[in-house]
């Protein structure tokens, strides 16, 4: 039920932000269409890829391993087509330094293989094939098909679109907005970066004794991370993902002056992404973690604080 909830909820969203948001801002030039045009393109062979590599080795985390790398590309052809406008240059740097930061992070956990299609599989995928609603082979081949290849490759293009609001207000000066933007999210990546860290840390030194077959000291007993930045959030690096791609939308706000604009619908589905892969590791965590709910009624999901 919540997976059938949550994947109406993201083609509702998916369909109504962008036709209402179209006839309120600003609509796209010849110039801004031919540059969706192409990236469309690329995702439509990333799809093709995911879906192809991942039915043929049985690993579903061949769009994870593209999560990080395609908004670098995608960001970097606009700012190319922009003759190096200074606004996109910073944010193609921006979207560089989260992707190599991210990569990094999945590589640590075995994701990369010198054999592209092979590598750590994400964990939440073997349990989800597990689920009664997927035991037909055809039923998680479609779900692998529209959801996890499709769906998601088309949401990497979707959060990196204020880009081309960018572009087409390009000959909009540099404002103070925009580096109150940069600020902000440059904050949100090292705040996630610090989470990563400290979990890496927790997940390392957990293993670690647990393969040495060493008792486990009180701070490790339960299981799971709930001090540093996880004792006020409990998925900090989830909250700075979602914030640093609410703040990239800001750009297309600072150079159009519109509030609301089409470009907005990739953080908004990002945010209801993050709310359904949360809940899904929650229900995971739950059912290994005896102290888990405990932590669940104290800590908010999210946002610092906020219960």
């Amino acid at each position: 039920m919540n997976i059938l909830k949550t994947s109406f909820l993201l083609i509702l969203t998916l369909i109504l932000v962008p036709v209402f948001s179209y006839f309120k801002g600003s609509t796209l030039g010849p110039l801004e269409w031919k540059l969706l045009t192409n990236l469309s393109y690329i995702v439509l062979f990333a799809i093709a890829y995911c879906f192809i590599v991942s039915e043929l080795t049985k690993n579903n985390s061949q769009v994870d391993k593209l999560w990080s790398l395609l908004p670098i590309l995608y960001v970097w052809i606009v700012t190319y087509a922009s003759e190096f406008n200074i606004r996109l240059v910073v944010m193609a740097i921006l979207v560089s330094i989260w992707g190599i930061r991210l990569s990094f992070n999945f590589a640590l956990k075995g994701a990369y293989h010198w054999k592209f299609w092979a590598g750590e599989e994400d964990y939440r995928w073997k349990v989800l094939r597990q689920k009664p609603e997927f035991q037909a082979k055809w039923k998680w081949t479609l779900f692998n098909l529209f959801f996890i290849s499709a769906y998601q490759n088309v949401l990497i293009l979707l959060f990196t679109l204020p880009s081309i609001i960018a572009f087409q207000f390009r000959h909009v000066p540099w404002s103070v907005f925009d580096t109150l933007i940069t600020c902000v999210i440059l904050f949100f990546i090292i705040y996630e970066t610090i989470a990563d860290i400290q979990q890496w840390n927790f997940q390392s030194k957990k293993w670690a004794l647990l393969n040495a077959g060493e008792l486990l000291p009180e701070d490790l007993k339960k299981g799971f991370l709930d001090r540093g930045l996880w004792a006020y959030s409990r998925h900090p690096n989830y909250f700075a993902e979602q914030a640093i791609w609410l703040s990239f939308y800001l750009y297309s706000v600072s150079v159009s002056g519109q509030w609301f604009n089409w470009s907005i619908v990739g953080a908004l589905l990002l945010i209801l992404l993050f709310q359904g892969s949360a809940n899904f590791s929650e229900e995971i965590s739950v059912g290994k973690y005896p102290e888990y709910k405990s932590y669940q009624s104290r800590v908010s999901k999210f946002i610092p604080f906020l219960k």
